[in-house]
């Protein structure tokens, strides 16, 4: 990094999302509405971070991983934290978030914009993303059918992958064989009580690994650099341009 890059991440760094007075803060909520753990959460925060210093040095176009993608969400929401104290005092400029206009070519910019993301963090941090937050581009632009669900009046259960449906099938097959060796009512109430118990805890087992490791793949979105700066008197003045930290550049996202 330059000097200044260097000044302007250690800015960004020092940007607290987390309001102390809040009774709930804003890693609070973001770990909620995602069924994040506190420490991923807080990892994810920290790539968002890297992120925005990433949207505002590039010069072409950066796209966010989709764990990353949902800290932008939310902290556009504080508008106040987000376009006063982020963007105008600590970034001394805006960082819009367009959404897809839709189609392929759009798909194919902001896939190029998240391939350049890669390349551009790892020549200016040193190290690859985390592959738990930042994951593959064909996985970052496939798994995006998402809806909002009301986890009071719905549960929400995950469809098995090959590993599950073989030991679903062997749990299902192993009562069977034992009772051929043991056909009695009593035999056959208890293997079946104990392959069923037996299932259940592996599919609690798995849930729980997945909920610890999650990466909550959600749409896509990217952001081509920053858009105006802020003049001395707070005011912002447009530069000409689609690329690095000029026009209104933005984020967009996938189909």
């Amino acid at each position: 990094m330059t000097d200044k890059e260097m000044e302007l991440f250690e800015k960004i760094q020092a940007f607290e999302l987390d309001d102390d007075s809040a009774s709930f803060k804003f890693s609070e909520r973001l770990a909620r509405e995602n069924g994040w753990s506190k420490i991923y959460t807080q990892r994810v925060i920290d790539e968002y971070k890297r992120f925005i210093f990433l949207c505002c040095i590039s010069d072409s176009g950066v796209t966010p991983s989709d764990p990353v993608d949902q800290v932008w969400h939310l902290h556009l929401t504080f508008t106040k934290s987000y376009w006063i104290d982020f963007c105008q005092n600590t970034l001394g400029q805006q960082i819009h978030h367009n959404p897809t206009k839709g189609g392929d070519n759009e798909r194919e910019k902001f896939k190029n914009f998240y391939e350049t993301s890669e390349s551009l963090y790892k020549e200016k941090f040193g190290i690859f993303p985390p592959d738990d937050i930042w994951h593959h581009s064909q996985k970052r632009f496939s798994e995006i059918k998402f809806q909002r669900v009301n986890l009071h009046r719905n549960w929400v259960i995950p469809k098995p992958n090959v590993e599950i449906l073989s030991k679903t099938l062997l749990f299902s097959t192993i009562p069977f064989i034992i009772l051929q060796a043991n056909p009695t009512k009593t035999a056959l109430i208890t293997i079946l009580f104990w392959g069923a118990f037996a299932f259940i805890m592996y599919l609690l087992v798995k849930a729980s690994q997945n909920q610890s490791n999650t990466s909550n793949d959600s749409s896509s979105s990217g952001c081509s650099s920053c858009g105006a700066s802020y003049d001395s008197d707070g005011g912002d003045s447009g530069c000409g341009g689609d690329s690095g930290c000029s026009g209104c550049g933005g984020c967009g996202g996938g189909d």
